[in-house]
């Protein structure tokens, strides 16, 4: 008989198959939304992790909380990580200022336990490449704000990140963070990591827009999201949703959609990208119009 040499064993991946999120940081008011249970649902089902854990301060409720917290894991924030002294010279940005605190305490997350870090306001289509698992840190290109004020070479969305634990690029981006922080929105968030990449470029992997953010931020891309039906480009593996820029009522410079739209009977019959894609996840055993009549009533006539 003839010796065969038994196959290596596989090397483990660097970054775990491991999904945080960070919510709750302000009082939860309302209900929890159908936008963030599907966001949470399709990382379930389509990336099929070894973990999801959502990073709180303020507990959700709400229906769609109660069907969603059995299958996953939550951790509380500590109350002092939210006293973080940011400076603004903008009424406007201030008021998304724990959005900003976010992006402190994501890092902090993935430097300790490594994993992949995405935004509530995401929908999964593919589970990333298991190539993508190899790598220290993964971010993808976005579409760079020409009207910033800090210089925008390159943007690095932070609305998903990959890394393994103590990954050299996230320690050094949150060591930065701090004196990059100038009251704008992008600066510390997007431009920082966008500089480290071609600082550092052997700490990471930098992604294509196509793979994380094909549609992008401008009126146009959401449009695409919630009014058009678009073929994603074949890379594709989760959307962002840039749920900040249309989610309020009382704005249309950016869509006409708005949160109160997005319900069960819209996702159900819609033909548009996000409600084709979101649909599977529709929560189960739940018709989509009964279901709607029930989440209005528990928002009130706002959202009606």
């Amino acid at each position: 008989m003839t010796a065969t040499t038994p196959p290596a064993p596989a090397r483990p991946a660097r970054i775990p198959n491991t999904y945080h999120f960070v919510f709750g940081l302000r009082p939860q008011t309302e209900p929890f939304h159908l936008l963030h249970y599907l966001c949470l649902a399709s990382c379930l089902q389509v990336n099929r992790p070894d973990r999801v854990v959502v990073h709180l301060h303020n507990q959700p409720h709400g229906p769609l909380w109660e069907r969603i917290r059995p299958r996953i894991e939550v951790q509380q924030i500590p109350e002092h990580e939210l006293r973080i002294d940011l400076n603004y010279q903008d009424d406007y940005i201030r008021q998304f200022a724990y959005a900003h605190v976010s992006d402190f305490i994501r890092l902090r997350v993935l430097h300790e336990q490594g994993g992949i870090y995405a935004d509530m306001d995401t929908l999964f289509v593919a589970p990333p490449p298991a190539a993508l698992f190899e790598e220290s840190c993964v971010m993808g290109h976005e579409r760079v704000d020409v009207g910033a004020p800090s210089s925008p070479e390159g943007s690095l969305c932070n609305a998903l990140i990959m890394a393994e634990p103590g990954s050299p690029f996230v320690r050094t981006w949150l060591e930065r963070m701090p004196g990059a922080f100038d009251g704008s929105w992008s600066n510390h968030s997007t431009f920082l990591p966008y500089r480290l990449s071609r600082e550092f470029p052997e700490w990471i992997r930098v992604e294509p827009e196509s793979r994380f953010f094909s549609l992008d931020w401008t009126r146009e891309g959401i449009a695409g999201l919630f009014e058009q039906d678009r073929t994603l480009p074949p890379d594709a593996t989760s959307l962002h949703l840039w749920a900040h820029l249309w989610w309020d009522v009382d704005r249309r410079d950016m869509s006409d959609f708005d949160h109160t739209q997005l319900t069960p009977e819209y996702v159900a019959r819609a033909r548009t990208t996000y409600a084709r894609l979101a649909r599977p996840h529709l929560p189960p055993g739940l018709a989509p119009s009964a279901l709607g009549r029930w989440l209005r009533r528990l928002r009130g006539p706002r959202a009606s």
